[in-house]
């Protein structure tokens, strides 16, 4: 079950599927299918100010541990939980975000409804009735829209986020480089080879199409190609400068694309040295360069 061990270590290499806020409650699911409560949304959870989640999670790192922690996790140990951080710290460009698994919510929330002595608060009792045993997972899931049975699996994010930002941006009457290399992006995919912020093919394509286009006189065979917002997901670097101004072209010009796609960019080799080209920065493994120009060049 994704999500059931998360909250071990911190993990900078997770990010954010999905987040929304509920009546003031924080949520989300991350990339690895575990749902989270932001700090200000499981203090209102339990019927407490956000400084005092703040405070329980300084304490967890201390060496001799507070009453109050020590018992949040026996209760968590009660459940076969056991995490050495409260929650998982997800980096993110406007700085570092702190999600806390759904074990540990329910495990705060199980505190301040029967162990918190005077501290005991009514609102977390409702709250723990309302959400105790897998009812909090369930909850998070069906507030965010994610189905943890048909979930994207995470080597296809990328992609599936970059088509979802490209869908119908282009004009009418006009085509995009990106949509029309999908055919390639997912053969590679299929490959084993995944399209990330570092393995970007489209900008290849585009600018050798781009100085094809220009040497070979498009405008006055096909006409003019205009610029179009072009946006990549915010977890790309590339997002610092969204919206991009990228080029697409008259549709009158797509059979001329697809032939000098075919002949010229994958036959003529540029596919194959803009692969090995990626494998000597070390941004692809030898292996799986030679993986992805056997799978698309055959």
């Amino acid at each position: 079950m994704p999500g059931k061990a998360a909250a071990n270590q911190k993990r900078l290499d997770l990010g954010i599927q999905k987040q929304v806020e509920i009546d003031g409650v924080g949520m989300g699911v991350l990339s690895d299918g575990t749902p989270f409560l932001t700090g200000r949304g499981l203090a209102r959870l339990c019927g407490v100010v956000h400084s005092v989640v703040q405070d329980v999670s300084d304490e967890w790192e201390l060496e001799v541990p507070t009453p109050r922690v020590s018992k949040i996790r026996e209760i968590l140990s009660s459940h076969n939980n056991a995490v050495s951080s409260p929650y998982i710290e997800i980096e993110q460009r406007s700085g570092d975000f702190h999600a806390y698994p759904d074990t540990v919510c329910l495990a705060l929330l199980e505190y301040y409804s029967f162990d918190a002595g005077n501290n005991i608060k009514d609102e977390a009792k409702r709250n723990y009735r309302l959400l105790a045993g897998g009812a909090l997972r369930e909850f998070i899931y069906t507030q965010v829209g994610y189905d943890p049975e048909n979930a994207l699996p995470e080597k296809w994010k990328y992609f599936h986020d970059r088509v979802s930002l490209v869908y119908n941006s282009v004009p009418h009457g006009y085509f995009g480089v990106f949509k029309e290399i999908a055919d390639m992006i997912v053969t590679l995919g299929q490959a084993g080879l995944h399209i990330d912020e570092k393995f970007v093919p489209d900008i290849s394509v585009g600018q050798h199409w781009s100085k094809h286009w220009s040497s070979n006189g498009g405008e006055a065979v096909y006409g003019a190609r205009i610029k179009y917002e072009h946006n990549y997901p915010d977890y790309f670097p590339q997002a610092l400068s969204n919206p991009q101004d990228s080029w697409c072209y008259p549709e009158m010009a797509l059979g001329e694309f697809r032939r000098w796609f075919r002949e010229t960019y994958i036959a003529g080799g540029k596919f194959a040295n803009y692969i090995e080209s990626k494998a000597k920065e070390k941004r692809l493994p030898v292996s799986f360069a030679q993986l992805a120009i056997a799978a698309y060049t055959q």
